[in-house]
């Protein structure tokens, strides 16, 4: 379906990229931009950039980069039209749209034709729960023995499904959704041995109070069911299937009712139920998320380190509670989060002992019970060993172990001195334990790394450079043709010190694509044409209008700058000069749209400076220049144009000496052509040499 034009604008007009992106990670003012952990990969340092001015962001880890459509395309996985919808419904813009045909149908992404059939049940559990008679009956009296209120139902769209066979499944066909689609959701199931048009189908969910599982931008994905009779035939709780737009190893249930609470508390309270969730946050403590009953993952972990640093889980103080927050602390801390734990007095969980206590009892125990992990660990192995020295060497070593888990150096380096006073030993001795743990894991990890190349039969074999350039022989045709234009292609211990990792963190470097020199400097030159194009060098010369004559005769090489630069050209002939603006913004329908989003990429990348020189140098009278100024834009411009032509003129010779060298069958006076051609190529690297002030060699 199509959009409007109008509304589309009216979106963009209306949309603020710091509250769409401040929906799903946490910003921080830095300069005149904000900052923040990037979403769209693992990181510890934040390199994630928003310029609300431009309304762009960029990571300068992954090369994400976009306006904030495309942010909600990427974070979302969705395509443009469902983007553009999620933002029109947060802003509170309608869309009018026909119906969908049975084309249409075809058409739509699956991803969000299951959101919205997704959406569809969500909307027929909650309806079933408040006008049926035996949703008010079953599930809302249940709901209300909990002690949930209508706005907490609301806030949660807690439903219910009736305890029939198919009364989702007929619902759902009489809305138009497709037996397929119902299926492919989750919700409903085929009978074993059935196809076509005889198979027998029934809904996955009946007599269950439902739970609706959100995503972070609050898009039901899923459902988590508890039944309400007794019946051992049936699992107490029954959770959605994995699909694709249902991962459980990476949701956490309630973050979309808790992203906010957990932004300003700047701490997340983990649990393990949905009732634990919901009745936290009714007690009014709202930045509280459940693992939804699925052992703790580390892309749970990464969810929260968007909103924030800090992370206190809650369990039953039982023997499968302690186990749990025990097995959950190492991944917490290998993620770089700061991890505080609390066991609940024996048989209680979060949900009764609010109840129990109140909400204000309920935040101050957190408060005075809360344990570091290393407290949390270290008491229970001194309760447990007593006074026998092995079993306290084993809790050191334990709790070691947790801190090694930890990446940033200087917090293991901190730590250590702490285990040390705990456990009345020498910091020397927790060091040397740290170290030889340390050591293990490298050589595990080596270990790993060559089984892995074994199975996979990649043993290490020696690699030509990929810069090789392919050897050319071209025609005396191509040679004139060439010539004209100027532009070618050329086809071408037990030491007890710390060891190094324990005080430094060493990172791989990320394996870069290979590039071509010329190919910088073309960048270099759109870069100078989209940040300063239409600035004045003199009076009545714009950049752009400089630029464009010196290259007048020259083509280049690398996509996307060519593309660029012809649209430049283009432009600057019908009396225009384009800006990065005119790169930013999608078409709504485009067939070549692939090309358009790789030319708002370019654009947010060449205008987007990682760092910015600081207010503070001019408190101490120190004024850097900027390349702003007309004489240093000028000089930028002259010397990148200069480096153009002189790389082309050192192609040209290239192909010259191979042609050359390979005279032996050609004529005397071609060849003495050829020479005539190579030295006047060599004068003109010879003069722009001159000018760079570059030395050049014979």
């Amino acid at each position: 379906m199509r959009i409007p034009e109008e509304t589309v604008e009216r979106i963009r007009q209306s949309v603020d990229i710091l509250e769409v992106i401040n929906d799903f990670v946490s910003l921080k003012k830095r300069g005149s931009n904000y900052i923040a952990c990037c979403p769209f990969h693992n990181e510890k340092s934040p390199s994630f950039n928003v310029n609300p001015t431009r309304q762009i962001y960029k990571c300068f880890g992954c090369g994400k980069a976009g306006d904030a459509v495309r942010f909600v395309m990427d974070i979302e996985n969705v395509g443009y039209g469902e983007a553009l919808r999620y933002l029109a419904k947060k802003y509170g813009i309608e869309i009018e749209e026909q119906e969908q045909t049975p084309e249409d149908l075809l058409r739509q992404n699956e991803r969000e034709s299951l959101l919205i059939v997704l959406n569809f049940a969500k909307t027929f559990f909650q309806e079933t729960l408040l006008t049926t008679e035996e949703g008010k009956s079953i599930g809302l009296s249940y709901f209300r023995e909990r002690g949930f209120t209508n706005p907490t139902i609301e806030a949660f769209e807690l439903g219910y499904t009736l305890d029939q066979w198919d009364a989702l499944l007929q619902e759902g066909l009489r809305k138009g959704h497709s037996r397929d689609l119902l299926e492919k959701a989750g919700l409903i199931l085929t009978k074993d041995g059935t196809s076509g048009n005889d198979r027998k189908q029934f809904d996955r969910f009946r007599g269950r109070v439902m739970f609706p599982i959100h995503n972070v931008s609050g898009r039901v994905i899923a459902f988590g069911a508890r039944i309400l009779k007794a019946d051992k035939n049936q699992p107490k709780y029954l959770n959605s299937p994995e699909t694709p737009v249902y991962h459980k190893s990476q949701v956490l249930y309630g973050i979309f009712q808790a992203k906010q609470a957990i932004r300003q508390e700047d701490v997340c309270y983990l649990t393990e139920g949905y009732t634990d969730v919901i009745s936290l946050h009714q007690a009014g403590i709202k930045n509280v998320v459940a693992s939804s009953g699925t052992s703790l993952t580390t892309e749970q972990i990464r969810l929260i380190s968007r909103f924030t640093p800090n992370v206190t889980i809650l369990y039953d103080g039982d023997a499968a509670g302690i186990k749990a927050a025990l097995r959950g602390l190492d991944m917490v801390l290998e993620e770089g989060l700061n991890l505080r734990l609390l066991l609940l007095p024996d048989g209680e969980d979060p949900d009764s002992y609010v109840h129990k206590i109140g909400a204000d009892a309920f935040r101050a125990y957190i408060n005075e019970h809360s344990q570091d992990f290393i407290d949390f660990k270290a008491s229970r192995w001194l309760t447990e060993a007593g006074d026998n020295p092995l079993r306290r060497a084993e809790g050191i070593s334990d709790v070691c172990s947790s801190i090694t888990k930890i990446p940033d150096p200087l917090k293991r380096q901190t730590l250590s001195q702490r285990v040390a006073q705990l456990f009345h030993v020498s910091e020397q001795s927790v060091i040397s334990e740290i170290n030889r743990l340390l050591r293990k894991q490298q050589d595990q990890n080596k270990k790993d790394v060559e089984r892995h190349q074994r199975t996979a039969g990649l043993n290490k074999q020696p690699t030509t450079s990929s810069n090789t350039l392919s050897s050319v022989d071209p025609s005396l045709d191509d040679i004139n043709s060439l010539l004209e234009g100027l532009s070618i292609e050329a086809h071408v211990s037990d030491d007890p010190r710390p060891p190094a990792e324990f005080i430094t963190q060493t990172h791989q470097p990320p394996e870069k694509s290979v590039r071509t020199p010329i190919s910088y400097q073309e960048e270099e030159c759109v870069r100078l044409l989209m940040n300063y194009g239409s600035r004045e060098l003199e009076q009545g010369i714009t950049l752009c209008q400089y630029v464009l004559s010196e290259l007048h005769d020259i083509e280049f090489q690398t996509s996307p700058f060519s593309i660029i630069l012809a649209l430049y050209r283009e432009a600057y002939n019908k009396g225009t000069i384009l800006t990065a603006s005119d790169f930013l913004n999608y078409p709504s329908h485009s067939t070549e749209q692939l090309n358009e989003n790789e030319l708002q990429h370019q654009a947010i990348h060449l205008t987007t400076p990682r760092y910015e020189i600081s207010d503070g140098w001019q408190k101490h009278e120190i004024f850097v220049p900027s390349e702003a100024e007309i004489g240093i834009l000028a000089d930028a411009a002259y010397r990148n144009i200069l480096r153009i032509k002189k790389m082309l003129a050192e192609q040209r010779m290239t192909v010259l000496q191979q042609l050359i060298r390979e005279s032996g069958n050609r004529k005397p006076e071609e060849t003495d052509q050829l020479l005539t051609e190579f030295m006047h190529f060599k004068r003109i690297d010879i003069e722009i040499s001159s000018l760079l002030g570059t030395v050049i060699s014979g």
